[in-house]
């Protein structure tokens, strides 16, 4: 059987395309701090948080951790706090991006330029809030960074957070191909898991908080995109099982 040609690339955001979480965990932090909170996440209890997806999702997780009996607890009492921590660490975050407090991983721009040129579609698919990927690539690749991407899914529009296989499924969709097409980009075991869900040869770039995470089943695992090129992608995509569900 002749291989699909590889059309389009796939990233998620965060530690794939910008190691965010050192930044994130100290917008956590001083969300706490501001709302007066003695909660601290130091990097080994981070790194743990990081199996949950989700920000919101986090602070909960970490809160029913603390406070087992807090799931009683009536009303909007609960989801509302957690919202407002949330919107406290988002402005942390985005001010930490503005002053520079992040940068794109090595080799992830010039392949996002090169696979541009060459007429590759880009997509973004991540859990992660609107306003986080806007700071982020506002930042680092100009005011008209939404140019480089065809599609973008993100907590917004993919509410089932990974390992589920949601945001790729949606993203998939959008761009009208099949899986077997495309080639995603991650970080996490959770996020391998659910490009692997939706049937997609993935790419793992690990980071310092995901190092000693399950990657079983990624195409290849590399320190950074520094040096691979579009025809390497494209080598890398044509030997790759098949593996879509549909």
């Amino acid at each position: 059987m002749t291989p699909v040609p590889l059309r389009a690339l796939i990233f998620d955001v965060d530690g794939t395309l910008a190691d965010t979480e050192s930044a994130h965990r100290a917008a956590f932090n001083q969300a706490f701090a501001a709302a007066g909170r003695d909660w601290v996440w130091d990097e080994a209890r981070y790194t743990k948080l990081l199996e949950v997806s989700g920000g919101k999702e986090r602070i909960l997780h970490y809160w029913q951790q603390v406070q087992p009996d807090i799931r009683p607890i009536n009303g909007s009492a609960v989801p509302d706090t957690v919202q407002h921590l949330h919107d406290l660490k988002t402005a942390a975050y985005e001010q930490a991006v503005q002053d520079g407090a992040v940068r794109l991983r090595p080799g992830v721009l010039q392949l996002i330029e090169s696979a541009y040129r060459e007429g590759l579609r880009l997509a973004i698919a991540t859990t992660t809030s609107p306003v986080n990927i806007a700071a982020l690539l506002r930042a680092t690749l100009g005011p008209d960074w939404s140019r480089y991407f065809m599609v973008i899914e993100d907590a917004s529009t993919a509410p089932l957070k990974k390992p589920h296989p949601q945001v790729y499924l949606q993203t998939l969709k959008r761009l009208q191909l099949p899986a077997s097409a495309c080639l995603a980009f991650e970080d996490s075991a959770n996020g391998l898991q659910a490009a692997l869900g939706a049937g997609l040869a993935t790419l793992i770039t690990p980071n310092h908080f995901t190092a000693d995470h399950d990657f079983t089943g990624a195409l290849r695992i590399l320190p950074d995109l520094l040096g691979a090129s579009v025809a390497d992608l494209r080598a890398w995509h044509a030997a790759a099982p098949a593996s879509d569900p549909s």
